[in-house]
């Protein structure tokens, strides 16, 4: 039978849960395309490093790019290995010689997503991704072909998994940040350099390839307003609980009048909403076009077989076009046009519901004086709370605003922040 060829850039987590997969549902893979699919060859560092699971007694492992970009038995290059510089240049290396891309690399796609898809269309061949967004969860082919008929409203998104356990670990046992994020390093969940994951980068990075898909315009990821999770503390979490909400690290795009508003930062969702039930390392994201509605994905967002699932589902949808000879191939969603620059809102315009903590002095005057502030620069406040035993050095005053600019909350915390009553910085989360 016809078999479709693979050489797999890395053999670690990802690319040994693909191999899993091929050979547990080698059956039903042959009578979805007709065809086998097959590993060649594997291009790693160390050829003897003893490897924990076997991808077959006919495949060879190699060091070699070269070999492995050139073998002319194989049709797509898996691109596992991670990385910006290397990764890159295999990539062009693999469209040079005819080779049909997957990749899992989404820091490679966010930086130079756009130089890729270029040559991938001067050479005429695929490039595919679905690894690269939220792992296991299906997000680019259902931006890509399930919607391709809606415009996308707003696209919500918790996708990082290490910094939603540990949010969760902070919501349900009260511990601190640093307890949590050690926790999801003792569990495998966070890196030892963690600092992609808890700082919204990795976030960020997927969030920039979503626009891409969701808008056909590139959203230049050096202009995503970013903000992690390290600063957030266990009394936020439990003021936020108070008021309804819970704190999940969100990633977020809204159409607005023809420009877009982008960002990744810490987000008090109303505990009603799904996305605010969504635990432990687990990611979900939520999308509306005009005319399908709300729609929401959850899944694994990381882990050896739900991401080898993701990579073995762009192996099986170039396998089909290489079958029908369909002229080739349409890797953007947008008919492979030049993606232009998106119309972007200034983050200072963008609004949102916000929430304030003030560590403050128990004085008299004080509530005064930061609702002055608020009211001169047209925030306006829907609910607040004091707590704290009197002649305590500082007392967090909490308040929720209604509907404002960034501009005009940036103004306020830096007045307020000023004033000699205040004990420690303001801290902010936008609500959803």
């Amino acid at each position: 039978m016809e078999s479709i060829k693979l050489g797999i850039a890395g053999f670690g987590t990802v690319g040994s849960g693909l191999a899993k997969i091929l050979e547990m549902n080698a059956d039903r893979i042959e009578k979805r395309l007709g065809k086998q699919i097959a590993i060649k060859s594997i291009l790693v560092r160390d050829l003897e490093k003893k490897r924990t699971v076997d991808p077959g007694k006919n495949v060879t492992f190699t060091d070699n790019v070269e070999t492995l970009v050139n073998d002319p038995e194989i049709d797509i290059i898996v691109e596992l290995m991670g990385g910006i510089d290397t990764a890159r240049e295999l990539i062009l290396k693999a469209f040079s010689a005819g080779k049909h891309v997957v990749t899992a690399n989404k820091h490679l796609l966010a930086e130079h997503g756009l130089e890729l898809f270029d040559a991938a269309r001067d050479k005429n061949v695929g490039l595919m991704f679905e690894a690269s967004c939220a792992g296991g969860i299906p997000v680019v082919q259902t931006l890509k072909e399930s919607l391709a008929g809606d415009e996308v409203v707003t696209l919500l998104g918790i996708m990082n998994g290490t910094a939603n356990y540990i949010l969760s670990e902070m919501t349900t046992k009260g511990v601190n940040f640093n307890s949590a994020l050690a926790d999801a390093q003792d569990l495998g969940y966070a890196e030892a350099d963690p600092t992609f994951d808890i700082e919204g980068l990795d976030t960020a990075h997927k969030l920039c390839i979503l626009i891409r898909m969701a808008y056909g315009v590139d959203y230049p990821l050096s202009e995503i307003p970013i903000q992690g999770i390290t600063g957030i503390t266990p009394m936020d979490i439990q003021f936020a609980r108070e008021f309804g909400y819970r704190v999940k690290l969100l990633a977020h795009v809204t159409d607005i009048k023809g420009r877009l508003e982008a960002g990744v930062h810490p987000a008090l969702v109303p505990y009603t909403y799904l996305l605010a039930r969504v635990g432990g390392n687990y990611n979900a994201v939520r999308l509306e076009g005009n005319a399908v509605g709300p729609i929401m994905l959850h899944g694994q967002g990381a882990g050896d077989l739900p991401t080898g699932s993701a990579v073995l589902s762009d192996i099986m949808n170039l396998a089909r076009q290489m079958k029908s000879q369909c002229s080739f191939p349409d890797n953007t969603g947008f008919g492979n046009q030049p993606l232009r620059k998106a119309k972007i809102l200034p983050p200072e315009e963008s609004e949102s519901k916000y929430y304030f903590r003030f560590t403050v002095a128990d004085r008299t005057g004080v509530m005064a004086a930061i609702t002055k502030s608020m009211a001169e620069h047209g925030v306006s406040i829907a609910q607040s709370v004091q707590k704290g035993e009197a002649g305590a050095e500082g007392v967090p005053l909490v308040i929720i605003s209604h509907e404002t600019t960034t501009r005009s909350v940036d103004a306020v915390i830096s007045e307020i922040d000023a004033m000699d009553f205040t004990v420690e910085p303001c801290v902010k989360f936008r609500i959803l």
